[in-house]
């Protein structure tokens, strides 16, 4: 059953967000003019550009994806061999087959890195830009890149939302923290750890239709008499329990009446042909967030996996890197071959690497210093290796990359700066992300 909810699965009065976009539940607050909602796409620029981010929650591997070392002792170099790809001189893992036809039109990072091995600091440093919550206290401090572009952007075209989350793991920020819930992802998929077992890709049609006996006539007449009673909740609402309800009522009201996004998410409309292509669970999801893409969603976050392989890292990887390699490869292939790749930046990264050593228990640790990451699409320059890693992939020998260069290469893939600012809980300015450099070698 699709699942929309905030960060924390409920509003604010208890109320889920799931329940809150179906029309039934609509009533329970006010719903204001629709000229709210034109002013405020009227103040948000336009980018023809989406993010597909692949989040490897855990923290993937280098030395068993995209920076092998060979020539090292079986307790460094892990379990695998390495296959040639699409990009000359470039192998990589052999469970990678996908990714070894497609890497001509991506780049791999090498020499991604930071100094933080806590999954929750280093995942909410990657995911919006800033250091701030930790294993110890996981809430967020900023708000997600999607929830940016949520509230800078919106969607790329009205009746669907501006950002999808897709089984979320558990170490991630996806979002809006200070710029309100309306910028919250919709969320759908089942949230253990990456398991894709809960996923349901054709039941999301209750969540954006009308509900039994609800006309569209008689949800505008609703509409207007409930204005009075939103007017109301803002006048005695001093802490802002309810502020961005409009724009949420508002954009909630547009998925139902328009039908484009239960139409994006009915898997049921796609070629057979295709869907096997993709295959099922995590490539059926990759499948959705093509869909979504072309729906005219901004962001979309697919998570694969939980990548914590602290033991039998083998074992894990031969089942869930063969899956991961399929959705990802024939995603960006179909993207490639839809004519869709170069206005849709794909992505996948988790917080950090593994250690460059197998452990006693037959798994590899945390690694925050090096990690690779694979870019595609954009309209970025591919088809090239940025940085490289010591001979046991250790550390950054050329070109170190940081989590602000991160968030800086996929907001500028959609137009936005590292200066640009949102204001803050406290009502400063605060910028996307300090310090923040997109490498030259991307840019055309």
């Amino acid at each position: 059953m699709l699942k929309l909810i905030g960060t924390s699965g409920r509003l604010c009065d208890g109320v889920s967000r799931r329940r809150f976009i179906e029309v039934g539940a609509l009533s329970a607050f006010g719903l204001s003019l629709p000229q709210l909602l034109r002013a405020e796409q009227q103040r948000q620029r336009t980018s023809p550009r989406s993010v597909i981010l692949i989040w490897q929650h855990g923290g993937p591997s280098q030395l068993d994806t995209f920076d092998m070392k060979p020539m090292n002792a079986e307790e460094v170099r892990g379990p695998y061999k390495s296959i040639s790809t699409k990009l000359t001189g470039v192998p990589i893992c052999e469970l990678m087959p996908y990714h070894a036809q497609v890497l001509d039109k991506c780049t791999i990072i090498r020499s991604f890195t930071h100094g933080n091995g806590d999954h929750w600091a280093a995942a909410h440093w990657m995911l919006t830009g800033y250091l701030g919550a930790n294993g110890s206290d996981r809430m967020p401090r900023n708000p997600s890149m999607g929830a940016v572009m949520s509230h800078l952007l919106g969607p790329r075209a009205n009746g669907v939302p501006a950002a999808v989350n897709m089984n979320d793991g558990g170490f991630g920020f996806h979002g809006a923290s200070y710029l309100g819930v309306a910028h919250n992802p919709f969320r759908t998929g089942d949230y253990s750890y990456g398991n894709e077992a809960g996923f349901l890709p054709t039941s999301s049609d209750k969540s954006f239709q009308l509900v039994d006996g609800l006309t569209q006539d008689r949800l505008l007449n609703r509409l207007s008499l409930l204005q009075q009673f939103d007017r109301l909740r803002r006048d005695v609402d001093a802490r802002g329990t309810f502020r961005n309800m409009d724009e949420m009522n508002l954009q909630a009201q547009d998925m139902i009446l328009s039908g484009k996004a239960r139409a994006a998410f009915d898997l049921e409309k796609e070629d057979p042909r295709v869907r096997e292509r993709y295959g099922p669970g995590w490539g059926e999801q990759a499948l959705l967030a093509r869909r979504l893409i072309e729906a005219g969603v901004r962001y979309v976050t697919l998570n694969t996996g939980y990548w914590d392989d602290h033991g039998h890292i083998k074992r894990a990887l031969d089942d869930k890197l063969v899956r991961h390699d399929r959705a990802v490869g024939v995603l960006i292939q179909d993207l490639a071959e839809r004519g869709l790749l170069d206005d849709t930046l794909v992505v996948t990264a988790g917080e950090f690497g593994r250690t460059p050593r197998i452990n006693k228990d037959a798994g590899r640790d945390h690694w925050p210093q090096a990690q690779s990451i694979l870019l595609a699409g954009g309209g970025y320059r591919h088809g090239q290796v940025i940085g490289s890693t010591n001979s046991k992939a250790e550390y950054p020998t050329s070109r170190p990359i940081t989590p602000a260069d991160f968030n800086a290469i996929i907001y500028h893939a959609v137009g936005l700066r590292p200066e640009d600012t949102t204001v803050n809980s406290a009502g400063r300015p605060t910028q996307l992300v300090p310090g923040g450099e997109v490498p030259h070698e991307l840019i055309s």
